[in-house]
């Protein structure tokens, strides 16, 4: 169980420590410093690298984490445990969600040169990241906490 938790919890940091990365720090200087052609591209390509990792740590949440919370009994783990599953599943389908439609729609656009398509669908992701840095922070919190008041 010691290399499930390890395997959880450096994806756990990579996907929400990435999102951090970007909403908090590299969003506001590109916003500042670039225009929306040389904007729109640089996240195209950030998240070209980001999303494959993501994916990878997806994977491995979502594995050694249904892994660990069948060892601690299934449903009947403690509740913290619970949500974390629940918030961790939705944190989940918002990320396949931003995959499979804005980041696409992100794509296109700067192949195209459409800037103004690109720039909507690069404020849909930024919000959808946004969320899901925040329920990424709960969640770390949640489990935390109930932890720490379960003893």
């Amino acid at each position: 169980m010691t290399l499930s938790l390890f395997l959880h919890l450096l994806s756990v940091v990579v996907w929400v420590g990435g999102m951090f990365f970007a909403y908090m720090a590299l969003r506001p200087v590109a916003a500042s410093v670039l225009e929306p052609p040389q904007r729109l591209a640089l996240w195209a390509g950030v998240f070209g690298k980001f999303f494959p990792w993501v994916w990878v740590a997806v994977a491995l949440i979502l594995a050694t984490g249904l892994h660990m919370l069948m060892k601690l009994g299934g449903v009947a783990a403690p509740h913290y445990m619970l949500t974390m599953l629940v918030l961790g599943v939705a944190m989940m389908a918002i990320f396949a969600h931003v995959f499979f439609a804005p980041y696409g729609r992100l794509r296109r656009a700067v192949a195209a040169q459409d800037w103004k398509a690109g720039g909507a669908a690069l404020g849909q992701i930024r919000r959808l990241i946004g969320i899901n840095l925040s329920l990424g922070l709960v969640t770390i919190a949640a489990v935390f906490l109930g932890r720490a008041l379960a003893v």
